[in-house]
């Protein structure tokens, strides 16, 4: 005896469906409202940000001096950049500032937050307090420290004996970089904390009553959960920090204006400088070296969140 296959109910394609099409062509198409939002962005982005970068990698091929004629010379600025002691000078500088201030902003910035986490009197209002420096203009915050620097410190270090401190250290080549970074990481520091904050606030309440029941000390507790928990937010913290003080202007132009010599010229002054000095083109090329180490730093450190798994 033989089974009869009974022939399958055929179903109409999706391509034969007229109904079923017209919805799959809606889907796909896209409401008129987003290209009016985002090309009007992408207009002003263009105009402003990549034309004026596109004109400034074509100057740094001439020997423009920000007026007058000028004529193509290729790649001779870029050579001549490598052979700058000065330019070089202001890239260490850049870079050592970058990290030493990055490290030392995670660390007050994490131990201000444990502290204002913790259960004290008061806590809304000191929190508070903390915040108050990073809403303060960074030129303003350093002509007040150069005040203090300059003056303030020096006549209270002479009083009380303290002959070292008697001169400004704004006016120590091998100290005065060291007042950048302090007053660098006084501003920063608030902004870090937030992060920090919200990393431990996320941590569970369950996980450190477990580790109490265990006898684990508060040390303990910190390095065995606390870090590990919150290492995402210690990541993002890094990564903006060292990227915004690659770019650090305003402080620097307060306290010291790149001196005293060159001791504290940063990359970012060395640039600006070519607008009022006649080296437009030359530091037109520092920029555009510049912004390639800064985007290949930025690639890597994106890599780095991948692989941690971090959104920003």
């Amino acid at each position: 005896m033989t089974a009869t296959a009974l022939p399958a109910e055929t179903t109409p394609a999706a391509h034969n469906d007229p109904a079923r099409a017209l919805a799959v062509r809606s889907k796909r198409r896209i409401d008129p409202t987003y290209y009016w939002m985002v090309v009007p962005v992408l207009a002003l982005f263009a105009f402003f940000i990549t034309l004026p970068a596109l004109v400034g990698v074509f100057f740094s091929l001439t020997n423009y001096a920000g007026y007058g004629d000028w004529k193509f010379i290729g790649l001779s600025n870029y050579v001549n950049i490598f052979k700058d002691p000065a330019i070089l000078q202001s890239y260490i500088f850049t870079f050592v500032f970058a990290l030493t201030t990055t490290v030392v902003v995670n660390i007050v910035a994490l131990a201000i937050a444990l502290g204002l986490n913790a259960k004290i009197k008061w806590r809304t209002g000191i929190r508070t307090v903390f915040f108050i420096p990073m809403v303060l203009s960074a030129l303003v915050v350093s002509f007040v420290f150069n005040y203090l620097f300059s003056n303030t410190l020096p006549v209270l270090a002479e009083r009380f004996g303290l002959t070292p401190l008697a001169t400004s250290i704004l006016a120590n080549e091998n100290l005065a970089w060291l007042a950048i970074v302090l007053v660098t990481v006084w501003q920063a520091a608030p902004g870090a904390t937030i992060i920090y904050l919200a990393g431990l606030q996320s941590v569970p309440a369950e996980v450190y009553e477990a580790a109490d029941l265990d006898g684990a000390g508060s040390f303990r507790q910190f390095l065995s959960l606390t870090l590990p928990l919150i290492l995402g937010y210690l990541v993002i913290n890094v990564i903006l920090g060292f990227k915004g003080f690659l770019g650090t202007y305003e402080i620097i132009v307060g306290l010291t204006g790149g001196g005293p010599g060159m001791a504290t010229q940063s990359v970012a002054m060395r640039i600006f400088s070519g607008f009022t000095g006649g080296d437009y083109s030359y530091q037109m090329a520092n920029a555009v070296i510049y912004f390639l180490i800064t985007l290949l730093i930025s690639v890597i450190q994106l890599r780095l969140i991948q692989r941690r798994g971090v959104s920003l």
